[in-house]
């Protein structure tokens, strides 16, 4: 292990819907300056800079920065799909433990537009080809938005190996609006039942439109730095990240599991990893945020990283041991179902939205005596990536 990487600054701004929000780089800069302002740092003190992006040319990460301040730093452009946002975060964190820098900015944004992910190039190998295959020899191949075949197909597995309602799958999307109902940076807050979830048009089964994510625009930023840095500054008591790691796919991804192609066995590595860092496991954490693109990657999730026994997740949601009152709260902000989804963004919405319940500072939706928070953001093609937060 090398030096202790703080977090002394977060900032996001309110996420949109695709049309209604401004310019990338407009979103950009509220979130770092928001970032900086909370840190106590100018710019200028910035050594670094990691700018996580999905859609947009090439060094949008540059025209970013470039909209807060011009000081000649290294400047270095993020893409892992909806990954990107905690990869620019793990890069900026390296550069820190490492010893290459003092004070870094990991930013992600997205601008959006209307409609499902689609790719942009037809002139060349897909990257997610061989997931394509496992779906395809697995359930097939329908006129439904890939992302919602995949997840959808792995929740579909789960019901047929655990014979799960689909009203448990509802239950999550459910959770998801009760909590981004608190959240003022969340797109959707109008709180909706089981039933009304259930009774949206059906996207691909279980899956319902209200358990699938929306097309969103966003950005947020961290500010990380050592401790030196931080003594410097008079911070005291920050944040800081107690373990973090990154996995990619295993040849289990790509035999006969749809549950394991949408990135099971990648999650399952990395919070292996994580607890085994941190010397820390799930029971201590209090307050989680995780990649819930549709309710059934949030059912799978809980049982990857160990919230709950494989086979357990129908009796986690139904006693409500993932939300207030139970056994950890996941997603108080909504969670990408109801706070939205800006793929480069959604990284370091949930890194911004776990510091703010660390520090107390979380509002209406605060969770009690918040001390370690957990993080989980999950690109298919594939990259999971996990972070362990701590103060005091």
């Amino acid at each position: 292990m090398g030096r202790k990487v703080n977090v002394i600054g977060v900032g996001m701004v309110k996420f949109q819907k695709p049309g209604a929000s401004e310019g990338y780089e407009v979103m950009a800069r509220g979130a770092i300056t928001e970032a900086l302002k909370d840190a106590g740092v100018a710019f200028d003190e910035l050594e670094q800079a990691y700018a996580g992006y999905v859609f947009g040319d090439s060094t949008c990460g540059q025209r970013a920065v470039y909209s807060v301040g011009k000081t000649g730093i290294p400047v270095i452009n993020v893409n892992n799909n909806c990954s990107t946002g905690s990869t620019a975060l793990y890069l900026a964190r390296q550069a820190v433990e490492g010893g290459l820098a003092e004070c870094v900015l990991a930013v992600g944004f997205e601008q959006m537009q209307k409609g499902a992910l689609n790719s942009a190039w037809s002139d060349r190998t897909n990257p997610l080809d061989q997931h394509v295959n496992v779906m395809n020899e697995q359930q097939g191949v329908n006129q439904a938005p890939f992302a919602a075949q995949m997840f959808g197909g792995a929740g579909r597995e789960y019901r047929w190996r655990h014979d799960t309602r689909r009203e448990t799958f509802a239950k999550v999307a459910e959770k998801a609006r009760k909590h981004a109902a608190r959240n003022p940076f969340a797109l959707f807050r109008e709180v909706l039942s089981v039933e009304q979830i259930l009774a949206s048009d059906e996207v691909f089964d279980p899956l319902t439109r209200f358990q699938c994510c929306p097309p969103t625009c966003g950005a947020a930023a961290a500010i990380l730095c050592s401790d030196e840095f931080a003594k410097r500054k008079g911070l005291t008591n920050p944040v800081w990240i107690a373990a973090q790691t990154m996995t990619t796919d295993f040849p289990s991804s790509f035999e006969t599991s749809m549950i394991k192609m949408v990135g099971y066995d990648m999650a399952k590595q990395a919070a292996a990893q994580l607890y085994e860092k941190a010397g820390l496991g799930p029971e201590d954490v209090q307050v989680v945020e995780l990649h819930d693109c549709f309710t059934a990657n949030e059912l799978l999730t809980y049982e990857a990283i160990g919230l709950c026994p494989e086979g357990g997740a129908e009796q986690f949601i139904w006693d409500e041991d993932n939300t207030y009152g139970g056994d950890v709260v996941v997603n108080p902000s909504g969670g990408l179902l109801s706070k939205g989804h800006p793929l480069g963004a959604t990284g370091l919405a949930q890194c911004t939205e776990l510091v703010w319940h660390l520090r107390g500072t979380a509002g209406e939706r605060q969770v009690p005596e918040a001390k370690v928070a957990l993080q989980h953001n999950l690109g298919l093609g594939g990259a999971c990536v996990m972070t362990m937060y701590r103060r005091g």
